[in-house]
């Protein structure tokens, strides 16, 4: 057996003998690079050759820590491979040669796969080294030729079975004797005995049974064979298989039971390497394995093209998205419903070698197959054609038009990789470290918007991929595409999550929302959607803004201010709506049920009269720990005043730092106070007083500062208990009108 490597760049002189007389390859500067990958067998040399995938090179361009130029001759002695990794390798081009079989099986109009069959395999296996495929290949065509064969041998072997044993009977049973003729009670038959034949027939389709069921090679078993399976098959293959061939061997006589005995003793010599006599002419190779790459992840997690919308896939632009399917959304909560609608998915797959990083063509294809569905789904609920309307019942709408907010597209690369312990468990998917998240967007911190878009990167096993592709059973890929699409919703969940804080919110009372969105339209434009089923429910992200290891001081106060200024919006915003933080994938309902809408009531802005005056002496000393921000915890205790303060929450659009004098008055406006909580729940908020019983949260607007000549902190009559207490008046009485 010949070992090429895919892409490899080989000396012209260490192939050579591979390649006599094979034209698939490309020679560049006395190096030779094969873009193939694959099975072929080579008449030139009488011997096979496999090119495999790239994805068996490490990030130093070797296999197994060895040199591929030294791994050409994979019959030689002195490798220094162990046996594990020889039979890796034996055993892992059995599963490219399924898999590009499969491939080129349903996809019979591709240009890529080269296959040509003419076999014939001898009896003497003593005079030519093989493979393990070979032997597979082998058992199954021996199988497909000489079905007559085995139905003869199981014909024979039940012929007479069961009949009496009149001579056995006569002389070891008594008989009755009735109407003049004897009477036997307990004729005895004739007993089976052990068939060596039929034995080597259950050895030899328990063989073909275990490589269907591992490999996917199609098999034709006759009924009636009580097969081996299991944990009892398995030792056969642990060496008990060879072991039993040898004390049958001498029961067979014939050419074909002979030759089958080869054949299954071949199979079980070694398990993986083993030698059996071929002539071959055949190949199986395929020209560009990224398009099988590509075609086994759309198999396995992608809708097929027909349920597809026309032109979405194949876009209108040229372009092709590689994997398209529908799903629910990001925000659904709770099991899958078949009924609820559903948004599309984007996948791109990529086969790389290990440590190549997505390059930026890519990348941004990936944000124009987004856009493009984008721009279908607008199209099909303003103007659509008669064979789209049914799409309106079945795909959520992009846009939800009363916050001109975006439904998130959830968008993805796959990219393969050999799984460290040469496993072909279903471990398949991991968020890839190497490999940062992208994003592209016109403004910053607006998930929801129409312009900001995120692409995952992730890692998929290529050992499990290939190995259930090529199993080609749909039951196990059906019930593994329904698994693999709830990991990608949450690990798409989990990296949004990871640079955005979410929050469910819900209007305190009937139209005040509609109100304050559209006053406040640009500062939450992106920030706020309603992607809920239900529509009373509105979800608000917020970019985190995380501080890294080697930002610097700039940075890092850049993302401070940042942070504030996501704070004094959702204060904002907690004015009109109830605001809980949630999770993607949580029930917002659920989370809100606690609170109820009030009727409606009309309170603009401009007509919050009240004031809330905080007695403050030493501002100068201490404006430093609360300016800043624009926050400040405001203490409450058990008196008039504070219950004033209470009762008038909604009313207050002022905050006036006084020390009843003209002097050393500071005037700003609010635009959130908080319902009244305790110390311990105000978190880093700056308190005016540390001996409240109760506090709320104010919100005001640092930017600048209002006049305060025309107002009189000491217009406002006092108790002197309560003289440093915080009180609550309107601007006219402050004005003294």
């Amino acid at each position: 057996m010949k070992l090429l490597v895919e892409g490899y760049k080989y000396r012209s002189d260490a192939v050579k003998g591979a390649l006599k007389g094979i034209e698939y390859f490309e020679s560049i500067n006395h190096e030779v690079v094969v873009r193939y990958v694959g099975y072929l067998y080579n008449p030139h040399i009488g011997d096979c050759v496999f090119i495999l995938p790239k994805v068996l090179l490490d990030d130093k361009n070797l296999v197994f820590g060895k040199d591929p130029h030294d791994l050409i001759n994979m019959d030689q002695e002195g490798l220094g491979l162990d046996d594990a990794q020889r039979g890796f390798i034996y055993e892992f081009a059995v599963w490219i040669y399924r898999t590009i079989y499969v491939f080129n099986q349903t996809h019979p109009d591709n240009e890529i796969v080269l296959h040509k069959r003419n076999t014939t395999i001898g009896a003497d296996h003593r005079h030519m080294a093989n493979t393990f495929l070979e032997v597979i290949m082998a058992l199954v065509d021996f199988n497909r030729k000489n079905q007559d064969f085995f139905m003869q041998i199981v014909k024979n072997q039940h012929s007479g079975f069961n009949k009496i044993n009149w001579n056995r009977t006569i002389s070891t049973s008594t008989a009755i004797i009735q109407n003049q003729h004897p009477v036997y009670l307990n004729p005895v038959n004739k007993k089976r005995q052990i068939n060596f034949d039929e034995e080597l027939l259950i050895l030899f389709f328990s063989i073909l049974n275990h490589v269907n069921a591992k490999y996917g090679f199609p098999v034709r078993i006759p009924l009636g064979f009580e097969l081996i399976k299991g944990e009892q098959f398995q030792r056969y293959l642990d060496g008990f298989g060879e072991v039993r061939l040898r004390q049958i061997k001498y029961k067979y006589f014939s050419d074909k039971a002979l030759y089958l005995w080869e054949l299954c003793h071949a199979f079980f010599q070694h398990s993986h390497n083993v030698s059996i006599a071929s002539e071959m002419n055949e190949y199986l190779i395929a020209s560009d394995f990224e398009i099988v790459f590509e075609g086994i992840i759309d198999d396995l997690i992608g809708d097929p093209e027909a349920a597809l919308p026309k032109n979405l896939k194949n876009q209108r632009d040229g372009k092709r998205v590689d994997h398209l399917y529908k799903d629910d959304a990001l925000t659904v909560y709770g099991e899958p419903n078949t009924d609820a609608k559903k948004i599309f998915y984007i996948g791109d797959s990529k086969y790389y070698q290990l440590l190549n990083e997505i390059p930026d063509d890519s990348v941004y294809k990936q944000y124009t197959y987004a856009r493009n569905l984008i721009q279908w789904n607008m199209d099909i609920f303003r103007n659509p054609k008669p064979d789209e309307l049914h799409w309106q019942q079945e795909i959520e709408k992009s846009i939800d038009m009363k916050t001109e907010g975006y439904n998130i597209v959830p968008n993805f690369f796959i990219s393969a990789r050999m799984a460290p312990n040469l496993s072909y468990d279903d471990n398949i998917f991991e968020t890839a470290k190497r490999v940062k998240t992208h994003m592209q967007c016109h403004f910053e911190n607006r998930l929801f918007d129409r312009d900001t878009l995120l692409i995952s990167h992730y890692d998929v096993n290529f050992l499990y991929i290939i190995s259930l592709y090529s199993r080609d059973n749909d039951a196990e890929k059906a019930e593994w595409k329904t698994k693999v699409r709830a990991m990608f919703r949450e690990q798409i969940r989990n990296m949004l999550q990871a640079r955005f804080s979410f929050y469910a919110m819900k209007p305190k009372r009937i139209g005040e929302a509609e109100t304050f969105l559209k006053e406040n339209f640009q500062d939450v434009l992106g920030k706020v959607s309603r992607p809920y089923l239900d529509e009373q429910c509105y979800s608000l992200a917020l970019e985190q803004y995380v501080d890294e290891p080697d930002d610097s001081e700039t940075v890092k106060a850049t993302k401070a201010e940042k942070r504030a200024a996501n704070d004094a919006l959702r204060y904002r915003l907690e004015e009109v709506f109830y605001v809980e933080s949630i999770k993607l994938g949580e029930n917002p309902t659920e989370k809100l049920a606690q609170y109820s809408i009030l009727p409606s009531y009309i309170t603009k802005r401009e007509s919050k009269k009240g004031v809330l005056m905080v007695m403050m002496e030493n501002y100068k000393d201490r404006h430093k720990f609360f300016l800043g921000s624009g926050v400040i915890a405001i203490g409450l205790k058990d008196s008039e005043d504070s219950q004033l303060i209470i009762d008038n929450l909604s009313s207050i659009g002022y905050l006036l730092f006084h020390t009843r004098k003209d002097e050393g008055q500071h005037l700003f406006s609010v635009m959130q106070v908080s319902r009244p909580m305790l110390l311990s729940e105000i978190g880093e908020v700056y308190p005016n007083v540390k001996t409240g019983i109760k506090y709320i949260i104010v919100n005001f607007n640092n930017d600048f500062e209002l006049m305060a000549n025309n107002i009189h902190s000491k217009l406002i009559s006092y108790n002197p208990k309560t003289r440093y207490d915080s009180q609550y008046t309107t601007i006219d009485l402050l004005a003294g009108s």
